[in-house]
């Protein structure tokens, strides 16, 4: 899995699908969906998925790992989404992992989502860029910092090797 950006860290993924909020019966959009980590986890509670990332590699990837593991409820959309989501039609909930066109894709998940919008960041800019949009879109609700460190031999004992913190911004109705 040699996709820039890589999969999306298990403890992020908890914190993330957490704030997705996901039920069972629920429409559920991964835009930029990479791996198809999250679009998969999301699989196994949400009725369908929708995973979109506009490169061809990761759409082979994901369609592979998803199909090794016998999520049979995602489909894959090779493109921008910009162009893609207005086809999808009303969502549940949807996750964000690339940072590519964001004010324009938070706007389309704004008017069709109708529960939680969850945007993965690792580069501040893009932290300020989904905070601006969405509060500019009224449906901005918190961002999180995420750091985990994970334990790591040293010298015969244990130490903590942080990994690169991630931004969660939320973002959804009041109700959801």
């Amino acid at each position: 899995m040699g996709l820039k950006g890589g999969p999306t860290q298990d403890e992020v993924m908890a914190v993330s699908l957490a704030k997705l909020k996901i039920r069972p019966g629920d429409r559920v959009a991964d835009v930029g969906c990479g791996t198809g980590k999250v679009a998969i986890a999301a699989s196994k509670i949400a009725e369908h998925v929708y995973a979109i990332d506009k490169r061809s590699e990761a759409i082979a990837c994901a369609r592979g790992e998803a199909a090794a593991v016998g999520a049979g409820n995602i489909e894959f959309f090779e493109g921008d989404a910009v162009d893609i989501l207005p086809g999808i039609g009303r969502l549940d909930a949807a996750f964000v992992g690339g940072s590519r066109r964001l004010p324009e894709v938070l706007a389309l998940l704004a008017d069709a989502v109708q529960g939680r919008i969850v945007v993965n960041a690792v580069m501040v800019g893009t932290l300020s860029e989904a905070i601006a949009s969405m509060q500019r879109l009224g449906i901005f609700v918190e961002a999180v910092h995420l750091q985990v460190s994970r334990s790591a031999e040293i010298a015969g004992g244990v130490m903590f090797k942080p990994i690169n913190p991630v931004y969660v911004i939320v973002g959804g109705s009041g109700c959801s």
